[in-house]
């Protein structure tokens, strides 16, 4: 595994919300703003993004949890910003704290954690696994 990572490392995305971002998308009796899963997404992905430019060959990374508050709406089309932050490395284990941002106001914020795993062993776990449903009763 990489020993390029500390924390106050830190990356941000830029993106602007399209109808696919909708909360309706997920339910029609939703509004038609910014939805709480494509914020998650995000957040997750500029994390992912920080840490694939470091891995060693081989390497993936895996979320294994994320505290999200989704603080204000966003209107479709709106430019959407969000920052991570590395606040801790434990061994293959790394924390980031996110914030996003909309053209008008701050809208969400999040604790993130990520694995580094070797894509090979994990791969074969999923397989193995995906075999076992296939030969369930």
């Amino acid at each position: 595994m990489s020993s390029a990572f500390e924390p106050g490392m830190s990356r941000e995305l830029t993106v602007v919300s399209t109808q696919q971002d909708s909360a309706r998308s997920f339910y029609s009796n939703l509004p038609d703003v910014f939805a709480t899963p494509c914020l998650g997404g995000l957040m997750e992905r500029v994390s992912a993004e920080l840490i694939d430019e470091r891995l060693n060959p081989g390497e993936q990374s895996v979320g294994i949890s994320m505290n999200l508050s989704h603080l204000a709406a966003t209107p479709l089309g709106m430019t959407i910003r969000v920052r991570t932050e590395v606040t801790a490395v434990e061994g293959r284990k790394l924390t980031f704290k996110l914030e996003a941002f909309d053209e008008v106001e701050k809208i969400g914020e999040a604790t993130h954690v990520r694995f580094i795993i070797a894509a090979d062993k994990f791969n074969a776990k999923v397989a193995e696994k995906a075999k076992k449903s296939q030969t369930a009763p």
